[in-house]
């Protein structure tokens, strides 16, 4: 597996990687390329010849926002996300961001770990958060790392 840190070049890959992850909830390749163009944004991209997963992060204020981490289904639970992560957390910390934040799903078991195991702890909740179409609406946890505190 490799991380590639995100340009132009890898927003198609980053876009297909979103769609096996998210489905109907991804994002498309151009709003990649919006993003990318931001300031303060930047992401990666794991690869193994065809795309595994994406993180895509924003800095403002000493603070690094993560605005989406997805992983295809194929790849899950072999450490794709954990790559991912800390290649993101590794650049926010060389810029001398303080802290890092992110939303998830109260429901994402495996996120939710990730996180604990990152260091993250809960800073909030946003109820009724993500849509979940027929099934209703879910709540989400805002968690917080303090970059400081982790071994980098």
């Amino acid at each position: 597996m490799k991380i590639i840190r995100a340009s132009a070049g890898e927003c198609q890959a980053m876009a297909a990687a979103h769609q096996n992850a998210f489905g109907d909830k991804s994002w498309r390749e151009d709003e990649f390329e919006d993003l990318l163009d931001g300031a303060g944004i930047y992401g990666f991209l794991a690869e193994d010849g065809d795309p595994l997963g994406v993180i895509l992060c924003r800095i403002a204020a000493g603070e690094v926002e993560v605005l989406t981490v997805g992983v295809i289904p194929a790849a899950r639970r072999r450490g794709v996300a954990l790559a991912l992560m800390l290649a993101a957390m590794d650049v926010a910390r060389g810029l001398g961001t303080a802290e890092a934040f992110l939303e998830v799903a109260i429901d994402n078991q495996g996120a939710l770990t990730l996180y604990d195991r990152l260091g993250f702890r809960q800073a909030g909740l946003r109820k009724s958060y993500y849509d979940r179409g027929a099934a209703g609406c879910v709540d989400a946890l805002v968690m917080r790392l303090d970059l400081n505190a982790v071994a980098a």
